[in-house]
């Protein structure tokens, strides 16, 4: 019989298997195909990569079930059968394992985006799932739990107190990917978070996947104190750097270095090693032979755990260069013109000479909006500052590009001089006017707002420290509904919390509806910038309201518009209510936002002329929440 895992654990070292899932692959599975219905669909398949794992030296496996979340079945037409695909895959390993190998009851994180803020669904679904999957895993006979490649630490702790509450008892490991310098992606220390899931319950914590063995090593040398006090780790490196040949992802590290990498894992602590990403039976071989030896006194480390992310080591209440440089005493202004659809970017440039003359404050630009292919905003704003003078504000989607490319190009902004950055997730793809493209949403507007505020404090996403601090001022989009203005409202107040500094909202064609908007805002530390769009004919009206996310023009208003039979009579009725509804609400809101009617910049130079003849000052908000210290 085999003996207490914890009590064995602890004083020797245990060869886990490595990764069943590329390995099914490998053995001709059809790839896209989902491997945990295998447990039901191919037990044979399932229980012959489990034999060779074991002949191959395997002390621990682990079960075919590291998706069988609701989550992810259900997009398989498995949903209701979550807790029978993770029994038999339970089922599958122990009747492999026989009586002197271990089984592990794999499960993976539910793929939902954290912070769940991004998401609709809820802390208690999420340890739904969690529960549901353990207890399955646990009914066919796992001997212990793991749970494996998270990337978020709120996840984990969500898991790992789900499994707690649900299956008494049973051992646990917990492990994180920490692809860098002991940091996951979102820059949490792995000190840190080995000593949060110990104290959330774990009795094993440690990583696995990531960037290749090397990660895995740093990882441990950072966890290797919780070794000291009594805590055994878990390692299960990828087999280095994958690299796409013939169709085929192939993995390069060797079994004899990755064996070679592992007696220094096991030097730090280190009690239960194997593999991830393409670690095939031959490693497993090879770490064998190197591991015939005795776990060595851990050589603690004076690594001390980094502090929580979120703690402010500098100062993280910067206003950014935009609003610091608002002129006290007048309504700040930003009018929006959208890059050109081609290569002839003069006349945009005009425009914005024009309106930097008649006294706007920022040019903001967006970011191919409607997923329309325009020449780049980021290239358009540096050229306009650099021109001008005039600050310019980017707006950076989450659609185009994944969350390292994101970080280069914000890092270009800064480099480029652009002091403000409006985060948004961007418009869908699907309508898009080029073939072929589809939307990356590594991070959506939360997730940019963080990313910004963490290049105001000077670091990457990963905690890395950049040598020089970004200057944003953080904008952020907001959506008001007078119909249903709550879900909007809580996302606003959302933003704010995370970082933004200023809000741009989509357009609004009513004072009385600027007016109630205000009111709700108000008791937020941030400016609101309504959105006006000055109509051009009853056509545009009506594309706006029936085809474009988010607008709403009153019917009053189109039904007075279509009235005129000419477009030039239409067009001076529109521009006429416009010029009222700007004089109605210039004294109560903290800043105008213009936008250029089809990159009309004519249009909205009247209107910028007529608010500085005019004189208005606004709220004044600005000058009383964002004065430069």
């Amino acid at each position: 019989m085999k003996p207490n895992f914890l009590e064995y654990i602890h004083d020797h070292v245990v060869l886990g298997d490595g990764a069943l899932g590329s390995y099914l692959f490998a053995q001709g599975v059809e790839r896209g195909r989902n491997l945990d219905l295998l447990n039901v669909q191919a037990q044979e398949v399932v229980f012959a990569a489990h034999e060779e794992y074991i002949r191959a030296g395997s002390q621990l496996i682990e079960t075919n079930t590291f998706g069988a979340n609701v989550f992810k079945l259900r997009k398989a037409g498995a949903g209701g059968q979550v807790r029978m695909i993770n029994w038999r895959g339970a089922e599958i390993a122990v009747k492999a394992a026989g009586q002197n190998v271990y089984v592990a009851g794999s499960i993976g994180p539910t793929g939902i985006a954290f912070p769940l803020h991004e998401n609709e669904v809820t802390p208690e679904e999420i340890r739904d799932s969690f529960r549901e999957q353990a207890l399955g895993l646990a009914e066919g006979g796992a001997d212990l739990l793991l749970l494996e490649t998270f990337s978020s630490l709120e996840e984990i702790l969500l898991a790992i107190a789900a499994v707690r509450s649900g299956v008494l008892g049973l051992p646990m490991v917990a492990q994180m990917v920490f692809p860098a310098k002991g940091m996951t992606v979102l820059g949490e220390d792995a000190l840190l978070c080995g000593q949060r899931m110990r104290a959330a319950g774990a009795d094993l914590v440690g990583t696995n996947c990531g960037r290749g063995v090397d990660a895995t090593v740093q990882a441990i040398a950072r966890m290797s104190p919780l070794a000291g006090e009594g805590t055994p780790l878990s390692a299960f490196p990828n087999a280095g750097l994958p690299e796409m040949l013939d169709g085929r992802m192939i993995y390069p590290a060797q079994p004899a270095y990755m064996a070679a990498r592992a007696k220094e894992m096991i030097r730090n602590g280190v009690h239960l090693i194997g593999g991830c990403c393409g670690t095939e039976p031959a490693h497993i071989q090879a770490f064998r032979a190197a591991l015939r030896i005795k776990p060595v006194r851990v050589q603690v480390s004076e690594a001390k755990a980094q502090p929580e992310p979120n703690a402010p080591t500098i100062d993280v209440g910067k206003n950014g260069g935009f609003l610091d440089s608002l002129k006290p005493g007048r309504l700040p202004i930003i009018v929006e013109l959208d890059p050109p659809t081609h290569l002839d970017a003069e006349p945009v440039m005009q425009g914005a000479a024009q309106l930097v003359q008649a006294g706007v404050d920022a040019i903001s630009l967006g970011e191919n909006p409607l997923a329309v292919l325009r020449a780049g905003n980021l290239s358009m704003a540096a050229l306009i500052r650099q021109r001008t003078g005039v600050q310019t504000i980017l707006h950076q989607t989450g659609r185009d590009v994944n969350a390292l490319g994101l970080q280069s190009r914000m890092m270009d902004a800064h480099l480029l001089g652009i002091e403000a950055v409006l985060a948004v997730s961007g418009d869908s793809a699907a309508g898009t006017d080029q073939p072929g493209v589809s939307g990356v949403f590594d991070l959506r507007s939360y997730g940019l707002i963080t990313l910004l505020e963490s290049l105001n404090r000077g670091q990457s996403m990963a905690g890395q420290p950049l040598k020089r601090q970004c200057n944003f001022s953080i904008g952020c989009a907001f959506s008001y509904r007078p119909s249903d203005p709550e879900t909007q409202l809580r996302r606003l107040e959302k933003k704010a919390e995370l970082g933004a500094r200023f809000a741009m909202t989509q357009p609004l064609f009513a004072a009385e509806e600027v007016e109630q908007m205000l009111e709700q805002v108000r008791h937020l530390d941030i400016l609101v910038f309504p959105g006006i769009f000055p109509l051009i004919s009853a056509r545009n009206a009506e594309f706006l309201h029936n085809e474009v996310p988010g607008i709403s023009v009153p019917q009053e208003l189109r039904s007075r518009l279509a009235s005129f039979a000419q477009v030039a009579d239409q067009r001076k009725a529109a521009l006429e209510y416009t010029a009222d509804l700007i004089s109605r609400i210039a004294p109560l809101i903290d800043g105008l936002y213009l936008i250029s009617p089809l990159n009309k910049w004519d249009i909205a130079l009247e209107f910028v002329r007529q608010v500085r003849q005019a004189g208005w000052q606004g709220s004044g908000r600005a000058a009383r929440i964002h004065t430069p210290s």
